[in-house]
């Protein structure tokens, strides 16, 4: 438009259009830059969440529903992907009557239910389903339809997206999944979470971490939960899940890139035990009853803050086991709480040491 400067009514009324403008673009800056909200901002430290994979779905509720009073929402890890991209259940045929008893003791609870969905696909991780829906905007679409149609048909608070070991050339058609899906979510007034990997830098370790925008990630959902756990794993060398320090690295680092009160912390409840270079997982009942057997001293690991032992099994073979304990967790649970972040989800592989409840309450009591 051209303005009219011969008189002073042109001056004003460009002005005017001028200023119109402005406001127009400041509003269009900050639409895009302002985190989603779903709500009021909710204090620091007062989500736990807990993560209920389908092999411990009846211990994990149980032990949920008896301290109800210290978690707020649960996340029963029960969806996966066929091959072709589409959503289906991990759990076998056998086990639905099951699935359903336990959902509706979460319910009967009145604990929020946000169901996480894996790319596992024939009980393993895979890659190429869900590198056949990120790539495809028909197929993409689809999928975010089917998960918002999900979520409404079941009742659910919202869901979790654990998409795994996706490639460096993923970055933005993953973020661009995210974030249609955030946006979807958000217009039924669900709640979104992504499971990400833990990292120090953008980069991180490897390509995985680099296939996951934190900062990108983050304006397009409600929880960021960050897999603050594995280290060290089943092929690596002996060693602390959830080293304190590697802790607080990542949420120094994620607090650079995405707003504190979207930060969920997984905080890991279980261990793994190597012998002959491979890690089997195991929970903390079965390290404890293992070191009790053959009569293992077990050590407190401060640096990392983390318990471990050795012992030789029936063969003759020396096994080193790293676990978690009340004690370690504690020690992540204030980690969360110094940081400010939003709070903490626990990975609840199954049977955690029952002191770790108690630790919980002490250091993130929620909010009634």
């Amino acid at each position: 438009m051209r303005w009219n400067k011969g008189t002073k009514r042109g001056r004003v009324g460009g002005s005017l259009w001028l200023l119109a403008l402005i406001a127009i673009s400041v509003l269009l800056v900050v639409w895009m830059v302002i985190p989603r909200s779903n709500g009021p901002t909710s204090a620091a430290g007062s989500l736990v969440v807990a993560s209920l994979p389908f092999w411990n779905l009846d211990n994990g509720t149980t032990m949920v529903v008896q301290n109800q009073e210290s978690v707020n929402e649960v996340s029963p890890w029960i969806y996966g992907l066929d091959a072709e991209g589409g959503l289906t259940k991990q759990y076998s045929p056998d086990q639905t009557a099951e699935v359903a008893k336990q959902l509706a003791r979460l319910r009967e609870a009145d604990i929020p239910i946000v169901p996480s969905l894996a790319n596992i696909t024939n009980d393993k991780w895979a890659y190429e389903p869900v590198a056949k829906v990120l790539h495809d905007p028909a197929r993409m679409r689809r999928h975010v339809a089917d998960i918002v149609e999900l979520v409404k048909r079941e009742d659910y608070a919202g869901i979790d997206i654990d998409y795994e070991n996706l490639r460096a050339g993923d970055r933005q058609v993953f973020t661009n999944f995210v974030t249609e899906l955030g946006r979807a979510m958000d217009a039924e007034g669900k709640t979104l979470s992504v499971a990400l990997f833990a990292k120090a830098s953008d980069a991180g370790y490897d390509e995985r971490n680099v296939a996951q925008d934190y900062a990108a990630i983050g304006r397009a959902v409600d929880q960021v939960r960050l897999m603050g756990y594995d280290y060290h794993w089943a092929t690596s060398p002996p060693g602390s899940i959830a080293p304190i320090t590697w802790v607080r690295e990542v949420l120094d680092y994620a607090k650079t890139q995405i707003p504190p009160e979207r930060i969920v912390l997984g905080v890991p409840l279980y261990g793994y035990d190597w012998v002959d270079g491979h890690g089997t997982a195991l929970t903390w009942l079965q390290a404890f009853r293992l070191a009790t057997e053959h009569r293992a001293e077990v050590n407190y690991d401060a640096p990392t803050q983390s318990p471990w032992f050795r012992y030789t099994d029936a063969q003759g073979r020396e096994h080193e086991v790293w676990f978690e304990n009340a004690a370690s967790s504690k020690a992540k649970f204030e980690a969360a709480r110094g940081s400010g972040i939003r709070g903490v989800y626990l990975w609840m592989f199954g049977y955690e040491d029952t002191d770790t409840w108690r630790e919980l309450r002490g250091s993130l009591p929620i909010e009634s």
